[in-house]
C-alpha cells in the first residue's frame, strides 16, 4: 500500500518521500489509519518491519492538527535502552521535519541538567528510559497531565529488564483519558496482563507468527568448544570477508575481552555494553555504522535500537539465556527487506539453550563444519545411581537435525554405528 492511501497530511508525507520511502510495510499500513482514527492498539512485529514509522507518522499526524493547550508534552514514549530511545527519537525527527512539533530525548548515562533545560523550553513529544524520567518526575522537572498519546515500544523487552513497577508508577502520572499504543515482538502472558491493564478495546495488529525470526535471515549453527569460539570468529570473519558482524555475548567483561581479541587478531572492533558511558557507547554506534569498525561485540541489552539497514551478520558467540532473546538478536539482519545470515557458535554446555530456542522456533537450524574446527565431544553425563547403568560419552553428531548433541548408541559389538 502507498503512504498516499493511509490519511497522512501533506507534510508527513513529504517528509516521508525526502527519506525516500514510497510504499508501506504491513504493520505501517495496518497501523497508521487506527492510530490516525485515534483508537488504542496492540501491535505484534519483528524488528525491521518499520515499527517505529507505524507509530511516529500518525502521532506526528495528529498532534499537528490541533494546537497545545499548554508548554507540556502531549505525547510519551517509553523505551527500554537509551540507544533505542536515540533511535526513536532521530525517527521523530526526520519524520517531524515539515512540522512544527519539537521532540525530546531523556534517558541515563548523560548530564541531566541539559535534558531539564530542553524539557523547560516546552516539548510536544517525550522518548525516555522509565529510570530517568521516573528522576525527572520525582524532582518535578516535568509535567505529564496534558499526555494524550502513549507509547511502550518493545514493551517485552522493557518487562525484562524489570521494568513493569517503574512502567506502573509512571502510568499514575498520566491523564486516565488518553491513546494507548503498546509494540512487542514477542508475546507472553506478562505482555497480555501489561495490556489488559492500559489498553481499552485495542485494535490487534500482529505481521508475523508470534516469537518468529526474519522470513529472510539465514540461520546456522557451529559446535565448537568454548575456548575456540574466538579464533572461529576470527577465521570466518577474515576467510569469508565478513564485514559489519554485529557479535552478541553474554556479559560485559566477555563483550571488552572478545573485542581486544579481535584486535589482536588484526580486525577492528569494539564493544558495547551498560558499564560504559553514554559518550562511549554512541561513538562505538557511530563508528560501527560508518564502516570505521568491521565488528562491534554487545551484550543484548546495548544492543537494543541498533538499527542498520545494511547488516549481513549476526553472531551468537554466547547463546542468550531466554529463546526469546535470540529472536530478538537476530532480528538486527535481514531489515528493510533485504536478506542476512545469523550464526551461532554453540557449545556443549549450551545445549539446554539451542533446545529451547529450536522448540520455540519449531525447526531445528542447520548445523555447518568449517576445516580445520572439529565439532566437540559431549561431556560424560552423570553416573546413573543404578550401578547397571552403562554411560558411554557423548559427542557431537551434526547429522542428526533434530538434535545435533544426540548420543550414538554403540552396536551389539560395542562399536559406535557411522554417521548416516
Amino acid at each position: 500500500m502507498k503512504f498516499e492511501e493511509l490519511g497522512l497530511k501533506p507534510e508527513i508525507l513529504k517528509s516521508v518521500t525526502y527519506k525516500g520511502y514510497s510504499t508501506a510495510t504491513p504493520i505501517q499500513a495496518q497501523s497508521i489509519p487506527a492510530i490516525l482514527e485515534g483508537k488504542d492498539l496492540m501491535g505484534g512485529a519483528q524488528t525491521g518491519t518499520g515499527k517505529t514509522a507505524a507509530f511516529a507518522l500518525p502521532i506526528l499526524n495528529n498532534l499537528s492538527n490541533t494546537p497545545a493547550l499548554s508548554k507540556y508534552p502531549r505525547a510519551l514514549v517509553l523505551t527500554p535502552t537509551r540507544e533505542l530511545a536515540d533511535q526513536v527519537g532521530e525517527s521523530f525527527s526526520e519524520y517531524g521535519k515539515f512540522v512544527q512539533l519539537k521532540s525530546v530525548k531523556v534517558y541515563g548515562g548523560v548530564n541531566i541538567k541539559k535534558q531539564i533545560k530542553e524539557l523547560r523550553n516546552s516539548s510536544d513529544i517525550v522518548i525516555a528510559t522509565p529510570g530517568r524520567l521516573l528522576d525527572l518526575l520525582n524532582q518535578n522537572h516535568i509535567e505529564l497531565s496534558q499526555i494524550e498519546i502513549l507509547v511502550l515500544d518493545e514493551a517485552d523487552r522493557m518487562l525484562d529488564m524489570g521494568f513493569i513497577r517503574d512502567i506502573k508508577k509512571i502510568i499514575s502520572y498520566l491523564p486516565q483519558k488518553r491513546q494507548n499504543l503498546l509494540f512487542s515482538a514477542t508475546y507472553s502472558n506478562d505482555i497480555k496482563k501489561l495490556a489488559s491493564g492500559i489498553l481499552n478495546n485495542p485494535i490487534s495488529i500482529e505481521v508475523a507468527r508470534r516469537n518468529t525470526t526474519a522470513e529472510k535471515v539465514e540461520q546456522k549453527l557451529h559446535l565448537i568448544a568454548q575456548n575456540q569460539k574466538r579464533h572461529l570468529l576470527a577465521h570466518l570473519v577474515k576467510e569469508e570477508s565478513w564485514f559489519q558482524v554485529l557479535v552478541f555475548v553474554k556479559t560485559k567483561h566477555g563483550a571488552n575481552r572478545l573485542s581486544m581479541q579481535l584486535l589482536k587478531a588484526g580486525i577492528s572492533s569494539s564493544s558495547i555494553h551498560g558499564d560504559k558511558s553514554q559518550g562511549a557507547r554512541t561513538k562505538a554506534l557511530n563508528d560501527f555504522k560508518a564502516g570505521k569498525l568491521q565488528a562491534l561485540v554487545a551484550t543484548d541489552v546495548a544492543a537494543r535500537g541498533l538499527d542498520m539497514e545494511n547488516l549481513s551478520h549476526v553472531v551468537n558467540f554466547d547463546l542468550p539465556q531466554t529463546p526469546e532473546d535470540y529472536v530478538h538478536r537476530i532480528g538486527r539482519t535481514g531489515r528493510a527487506g533485504k536478506s542476512g545470515t545469523a550464526i551461532s557458535f554453540v557449545s556443549p554446555e549450551e545445549k539446554k539453550q539451542l533446545m529451547q530456542i529450536e522448540r520455540l522456533l519449531k525447526k531445528s537450524i542447520d548445523v555447518e563444519k568449517v576445516n580445520g574446527f572439529k565439532p566437540v565431544a559431549m561431556q560424560a553425563p552423570e553416573r546413573s545411581s543404578n550401578p547397571k547403568a552403562h554411560h558411554k560419552p557423548r559427542r557431537f553428531n551434526s547429522n542428526k537435525k533434530s538434535d545435533p548433541f544426540t548420543y550414538q548408541k554403540p552396536n551389539s559389538r560395542g562399536r559406535r554405528r557411522p554417521s548416516a
